[in-house]
């Protein structure tokens, strides 16, 4: 026997199995019951959502054996047959290729005669709205006034197109797009059905391609299990998808955070270099940022089990509303103008630079605080716990330019004179104060010296030392259960064990040794005790939170001014509006 395509082989036989459409179903099945039913049905909606399948459904319910129901057999002469599509006294007609009025005055003669084997003959017009004019008005007699044994059921994907005096005549139902969740749900369900194995993001992946179509979800997960060999992960539909891969997109965000320019063009880069359209990276782009919006706003609305759930949580905490706006605005822009650039990867590079020059910098930069420069040392070297300045950040070559010059100053007697005079506000050595080659590697061993004696505190150094950018994730979501000089052993909660990646634990890795400047190991450890027990830095930090809030929402109910609006106008407050200063 041939294979059957999954869109056909899971196709609804019952209103019971119908995912997607309870308003429909509802009305359909209280009519049913209740012996309340109309000549003409007209159901409208996107492709892949229904109509064909609840039409048939319908006709099963009105010629069922057991009598007009709700919920038919589907074991009678009449529900086999109407599901095989033999049933004689169901005539499914495809209006795109039965355009014209002659097709339409035959279909309309036959409708006088009595039906043969069923209750009723139930007339099935799929993409009505393809009828020319005179076609529509062959039937509008009929429409309205059909013989007794006679139901029109009507489909369309475009029911403006259709005129007002046959929608006047009909019942109209809308049928929905499907929500991710829905295609989500209702596809695991068929693959474990088929015993396929499969990955949650990758079906996710899907359920977002078909565009609220669960044909299109169906079609595309066949594609899948064919190219992935009977199973469906994530790599893999991704590659089929021509998907993007959403790492890119957030080591971008925290690009953006550090105003980290060159990360952003290298990122750029290497998005090019594998021929990632640009178009579609600017449209997830927006995409992230609207999610990370909306989690600002209702921080719960985002599953605990959401692939990216850590990372949109850390984003939307580091992000100001008002930055975020502004990067969603600059997304959606670079997307419409992308066409008038000189090439997408141009376009794409300007947008990400206009977000970087755009964005409000000491906001971003508040995160974590810079250390204080004295004017009469502007270069000097920071402090343990302190952010490098954007001097320091500066590219090999113009460092050792400013070094070269330094030390060309600092050998000439009238700067020996100053050098002499001047009082500076930091008590470690200047960066390019050194008069030869060993005081400055002298200064380079004592910052690493420096650096190694932690004193234990893991969320200032997750928090003010450590460039993490991805790996930040699983930072924040660690306890430090013990560290000496050469090893640090970090505890990760049950429910975060997604976080202790291959890919997090070497970027975490590599920040921790840069730090520190040599080999440190880590190991990392996927909780043994309880949850409520392990204490890390987002947990710290949502404490403190709710700390501020409580106390602005106290603050806010004792105020006189508040107290006395209350009591003479009867006003209320809204808790979520209160924000503290």
């Amino acid at each position: 026997m041939s294979y059957l395509v999954l869109a056909r082989k899971y196709r609804p036989k019952s209103f019971d199995t119908l995912v997607g459409q309870p308003h429909v179903v509802r009305a359909l099945t209280n009519a049913l019951t209740q012996q309340r039913l109309h000549h003409a049905y007209l159901f409208t909606g996107t492709r892949g959502v229904g109509k064909t399948t609840i039409a048939r459904i319908l006709a099963k319910s009105l010629n069922c054996e057991t009598g007009i129901t709700a919920t038919p057999c589907g074991v009678c002469n009449a529900c086999t047959e109407i599901d095989r599509g033999r049933f004689v006294d169901m005539l499914e007609v495809d209006a795109a290729s039965n355009t014209q009025v002659d097709a339409m005055r035959e279909l309309l003669d036959n409708a006088q005669y009595a039906p043969t084997v069923g209750r009723f003959k139930v007339y099935i017009i799929d993409e009505v709205h393809m009828l020319s004019k005179s076609a529509f008005n062959a039937m509008l007699k009929t429409l309205e006034e059909p013989p007794a044994h006679v139901k029109f059921i009507l489909a369309t994907t475009d029911p403006q197109k259709v005129p007002v005096t046959v929608l006047s005549r009909c019942l109209q139902f809308n049928l929905r797009q499907m929500a991710s969740i829905t295609i989500t749900e209702h596809l695991q369900n068929v693959l474990t059905q088929e015993n396929i194995t499969y990955e949650p993001a990758a079906i996710n992946l899907i359920a977002r391609a078909a565009a609220g179509s669960m044909r299109d979800a169906l079609s595309l997960t066949d594609q899948a299990i064919a190219y992935g060999n009977q199973t469906v992960n994530e790599t893999e539909v991704r590659s089929m998808l021509g998907a993007i891969d959403q790492t890119y997109l957030f080591d971008i965000l925290y690009a953006l955070i550090n105003q980290d320019g060159a990360g952003l063009i290298e990122k750029a880069l290497s998005m090019q270099m594998r021929n990632i359209a640009f178009e579609a990276a600017l449209n997830d782009l927006a995409n992230i940022l609207h999610q990370i919006a909306v989690i600002q706003t209702v921080p719960n609305s985002i599953a605990d089990d959401y692939p990216e759930h850590a990372l949109l949580m850390d984003l939307a905490a580091k992000l100001p509303a008002e930055t975020l706006q502004l990067y969603y605005q600059i997304a959606l822009l670079g997307r419409r103008d992308i066409g008038l650039a000189p090439d997408e990867y141009a376009g794409f590079t300007m947008s990400l630079l206009r977000m970087l020059a755009f964005a409000p910098h000491e906001k971003l930069t508040a995160i974590q605080p810079k250390p204080s420069i004295s004017t009469q040392q502007p270069l000097s070297k920071p402090t343990n716990n302190a952010i490098p300045s954007p001097i320091e950040k500066q590219p090999d070559l113009a460092r050792t330019n400013l070094h070269d010059n330094a030390l060309r100053i600092a050998e000439s007697p009238a700067s020996e004179t100053k050098t002499s005079t001047v009082e500076t506000s930091n008590p470690e050595p200047s960066i390019i104060e050194p008069s030869n080659t060993e005081q400055q590697n002298n200064s380079v061993e004592n910052t690493n010296a420096a650096n190694t004696s932690f004193d234990g505190n893991w969320r200032r150094l997750v928090e003010q030392n450590l460039k993490l950018g991805l790996a930040r994730a699983l930072a924040q979501n660690c306890e430090m259960v013990s560290y000496d000089d050469n090893s640090i052993t970090l505890r990760v909660a049950e429910s975060q064990k997604h976080l202790v990646s291959p890919s997090y634990q070497d970027k975490l890795s590599t920040a921790i040794n840069q730090y520190f400047g040599k080999k440190i190991k880590l190991n990392v450890e996927v909780g043994n005790v309880h949850e409520a027990e392990i204490i890390t830095p987002a947990k710290q930090n949502a404490a403190e939170k709710a700390t501020v809030q409580s106390a602005a929402e106290a603050a806010i109910m004792q105020d006189s001014f508040v107290q006395a609006l209350m009591n003479d106008f009867g006003a209320t407050i809204i808790p979520n509006s209160i924000k503290p200063v």
